[in-house]
């Protein structure tokens, strides 16, 4: 689960994280008054979209000239001019939509919902913060690099030497051997070194204690007083962890995600929604990344990733198959299904029913192998649907490709 900006503050804060004071506004009504609540003299207003590159996004309806998705005022009347400006428009960044060849109007945005407005702050040094999970070693870890305020990917790739991961043993915590070596990585002195020693341990604290998936601080700045202060903040929560973390439910914002992915949440199907025009329905994350890689490899695109799992009931596929269908990119479903715990002939049953209710107007192609396949095909074939057979993983995507290209 994702959270708006001024939310993760809000969850730092709580645990002793230096964080500006700020205001979110969840109306345009609310503009004026948040914006006089501050005493400036410098206003940040922030539009609280879940994407990045806020600042050097664009406004559809503002047009590719206009001032981005993050502005620094130095006026109150700047600042709720900028609010009321940025307000119910829809901002387009990198991460909305990379093809920055295309027109504004044409590219996908989001729509500017929510706002946040904080003091400014003097900034001396930009540093790039996180904590994530460390796939390679089964740690969470720090990443810390000097280069803060730029696309991490990037310096990444251009100066790998300036990015330093540091592991933390779980059973010990954030030592002081471990700030020390942060403190090196960063180059932090004085004030700023000292206010380390108190920040890195909290924000490890609060990774953990929230069950975060990723804590992501960039910029992480010195200010011009020495004084260390978390400028930005992205956080995701595990949510394989939601049973431990009801409380932190109410920060969800049910608009920022696919309605296709919040329905499939009802039904416990893992769902993500894909640029391409093949939809996918499989058991098994395994299986499902091997269906969408043979679609590409015959010059397809998968639709989303859809795993019902090992233990879908008839009403399972069925809804698994109206979330397909309502994607309006998708020109051809294939439906492949290894019965191991999953029966075969309850996937057919699904396949049927949902056939039945969505009234499908797409090529369909079903392999099923495993458990009563014979008894799953004997349902398929039986049946009044228009469905073609697959023999195998192969011969499938082979199918459902030709099917839509035509």
């Amino acid at each position: 689960m994702n959270i708006h900006e001024y939310q993760a503050k809000q969850v730092l804060k709580g645990y002793g994280a230096p964080v500006a004071d700020g205001v979110p506004i969840l109306s345009a009504d609310h503009i004026d008054k948040a914006v006089d609540s501050l005493p400036g003299p410098v206003w940040v207003v922030k539009s609280q979209i879940h994407a990045g590159g806020r600042g050097k996004g664009k406004f559809k309806e503002l047009g590719a000239d206009a001032k981005g998705g993050v502005r620094v005022s130095f006026s109150a009347e700047e600042a709720k001019a900028n609010a009321h400006e940025m307000f119910g428009n829809t901002l387009v960044t990198k991460q909305t939509d990379p093809n920055e060849d295309a027109p504004l109007t044409e590219r996908t945005g989001k729509q500017v919902n929510r706002l946040y407005i904080e003091d400014g702050a003097d900034i001396e040094r930009e540093l790039y913060c996180s904590i994530l999970v460390n796939r390679e070693t089964g740690k969470v870890a720090f990443v810390a690099s000097t280069e803060g305020g730029m696309d991490i990917e990037a310096v990444a790739e251009e100066t790998p030497d300036k990015i330093h991961t540091i592991d933390v043993d779980h059973s010990k915590g954030v030592t002081d051997a471990i700030v020390e070596k942060l403190i090196a990585a960063f180059k932090l002195e004085d004030a700023a070194a000292e206010d380390a020693k108190s920040l890195f341990p909290t924000l490890y604290k609060a990774f953990t204690e929230t069950d975060m998936s990723l804590l992501e601080v960039n910029p992480l700045i010195v200010m011009t007083d020495g004084q260390l202060r978390v400028l930005d903040a992205k956080v995701s929560f595990d949510n394989n962890a939601e049973f431990r973390q009801q409380d932190l439910q109410d920060l969800r914002d049910l608009t920022e995600e696919d309605e296709k992915e919040i329905e499939a949440s009802k039904y416990d199907l893992s769902y993500v929604a894909l640029d391409g025009d093949i939809g996918c329905m499989v058991n098994g994350a395994g299986l499902a990344m091997s269906t969408m890689d043979i679609i590409k490899l015959y010059g397809a695109e998968p639709a989303n990733f859809l795993d019902v799992g090992g233990g879908a009931t008839t009403e399972k596929v069925t809804a698994a198959f109206k979330i397909i269908t309502a994607d309006p990119k998708v020109k051809g479903i294939l439906v492949n299904i290894f019965g191991g715990i999953m029966r075969c002939d309850t996937i057919a049953e699904g396949v049927v029913a949902a056939v039945k209710d969505v009234g499908l107007k797409v090529p369909l192609v079903v392999r099923l192998e495993g458990t009563k396949v014979e008894e799953g095909k004997k349902i398929l074939n039986e049946s009044d649907v228009d469905v073609t057979a697959a023999d195998d993983l192969d011969d499938a995507a082979q199918k459902i490709v030709r099917a839509v290209k035509g």
